[in-house]
């Protein structure tokens, strides 16, 4: 063989840049490289097993719309004020307008702001869910945000449902001013009042959950989840360090550092999270059949007695 020839073939045995191009992106949406330990997972494996890598149980950050799949039963989920869309009031600009930074992330994410709130069941309960997007500039609180919330919280208080907020947020939205930190206060309100009625509040802390939203709701849970290892607190470590000098413990505002000294009161897992909801919401807050309103000019006037069957075991109220 001459060593043209051995050119010649080598040629044409070494792949295209296209067909390198082609392979490098099924590998990539084939395999997913965990961000703690650096085990490759295959991506469908990792999407059943809820975004939590198998070998050392890292928490991927989760979209909104894949944690309402995770959360709400098939058909039931029902979104609330889904259209409500930010303004730019104080006319704001950094490095580009707040409207042009708005709409990019809208055309980004697909979604309208940080948040997604709505109505369904979970494991047939009825419940009030709302679900912060850390996509959307950082999962910020702004005013549609806080109006959103607050409006799912109210209707929660009517319906007499149980409220579930997933956060995942840096906090209020600086393009807002006052407008976003005033939200803190609004669904505290809103919050109260459905405290009032009796009715259960928890919140599930997310990586990462700081600022404003760790400084108002996220902490005013009846009960207070939080997923492993995630970040949540108000200022940053290094703020804090700065401004105290001196070193912050290790683990400092991480959620099993917060258990530890009773911020939260369990972590849970992702993937037990729908069945842990479940089970607290089925304890404190169950949803027992309305009597028929009793026949007053009924024949008999002894005591009658009502049978009901819950969760296939007969209950007897006496009338």
């Amino acid at each position: 063989m001459s060593i043209f020839d051995w050119f010649a073939k080598q040629e044409k045995s070494e792949p295209t840049i296209q067909q390198q191009q082609q392979e490098r992106e099924i590998a990539d949406g084939l395999w997913t490289k965990c961000e703690a330990c650096g085990a490759l997972t295959y991506t469908k494996d990792l999407q059943v097993n809820q975004l939590v890598c198998t070998e050392c149980g890292h928490h991927f950050r989760v979209e909104s719309s894949e944690r309402i799949a995770q959360l709400i039963d098939r058909n039931t989920w029902k979104p609330i004020n889904e259209n409500l869309t930010p303004t730019d009031p104080l006319k704001f600009c950094d490095r580009k307008p707040y409207s042009d930074r708005i709409q990019d992330t809208q055309e980004k994410t697909g979604l309208v702001d940080a948040v997604q709130t709505g109505t369904g069941l979970i494991d047939g309960l009825p419940l009030a869910l709302g679900v912060m997007d850390f996509r959307f500039m950082g999962g910020s609180m702004g005013s549609v945000v806080g109006e959103k919330l607050c409006r799912l919280i109210e209707h929660a208080t009517s319906e007499r449902f149980p409220v579930v907020i997933i956060c995942a947020s840096g906090g209020a939205r600086m393009q807002e001013g006052m407008l976003s930190l005033m939200q803190m206060a609004k669904i505290s309100g809103a919050l109260e009042r459905h405290r009032n009625d009796k009715l259960l509040y928890i919140p599930v802390l997310s990586h990462p959950t700081t600022g404003g939203v760790t400084a108002s709701f996220a902490m005013l849970g009846d009960i207070i989840l939080a997923e492993p290892n995630a970040t949540i607190g108000f200022a940053g470590r290094r703020v804090i360090e700065q401004t105290l000098r001196e070193k912050l413990p290790d683990g400092f505002q991480k959620s099993e550092y917060l258990l530890k000294h009773g911020f939260v009161d369990a972590i849970v897992s992702r993937t037990q999270l729908k069945r842990t909801l479940a089970q607290l919401i089925s304890i404190h807050q169950p949803f027992f059949p309305v009597l028929p309103p009793l026949d007053v000019n009924h024949k008999h006037h002894h005591v009658e007695e009502v049978a009901l069957k819950i969760d296939g075991k007969q209950l007897s109220i006496d009338n």
